[in-house]
């Protein structure tokens, strides 16, 4: 009788072992999703705010169409990629680079026109967004610690057998799109 103990326990043991594993790695995956919901929000927020700005700042820029035009255009095709179903990643942070370059030229050409620094409107939603862009980095770490865990999780010897047969893929990260956001805006005279 002794050998069927064993067995049974071996068994019973190695169900909990796959139960814990398996609940381990929802809860990993889970607080990905959640992470990117966080950059979700934080993103729409963004995107929200900045028709607000382009109307504080049109009537002190009007010699600057270019700039503002590049924040709309990056706008939109922000929210486009966005919006659609199943958008790539790397997508989505190439779109986000554009917007935030595009935002960074705006704010450094403001430095032109003192009349809309001083302006209050023009200083509450320059106050937003960069409120609304240390959000969205702090977003985006936590997601990127988020996915890390679950990655490692899924690659880890003996997880990944479990998420191989459960049919968990690894998260992409979300990274700078691009190396121009990596640079210093240039402000010209």
């Amino acid at each position: 009788m002794t050998p069927l103990y064993i067995i049974i326990g071996v068994v019973v043991v190695l169900l909990l072992w796959l139960l814990l594993t398996y609940n381990k790695l929802v809860r990993l995956k889970t607080r990905s999703d959640e992470a990117w919901s966080d950059i979700d929000v934080q993103l729409k927020r963004r995107y929200d705010l900045i028709p607000n700005l382009m109307e504080a700042v049109k009537g002190y820029m009007k010699h600057e169409s270019e700039t503002l035009e590049a924040v709309v255009k990056a706008r939109q095709q922000a929210v486009q990629i966005h919006d659609k179903s199943g958008a790539a990643l790397a997508d989505m942070a190439v779109a986000e680079s554009a917007l935030a370059g595009a935002l960074k030229n705006l704010f450094a050409l403001s430095e032109s026109y003192p009349d809309l620094k001083a302006s209050q409107n023009f200083l509450q939603l320059q106050d937003e967004i960069s409120d609304t862009e240390n959000k969205i980095q702090a977003a985006r770490r936590f997601y990127n610690g988020n996915v890390r865990d679950f990655n490692i999780a899924i690659k880890s010897f003996p997880t990944n057998t479990i998420a191989g047969a459960f049919n968990f893929k690894a998260f992409e990260f979300f990274e700078v799109g691009d190396v121009k956001e990596r640079e210093n805006v240039k402000v010209e005279f």
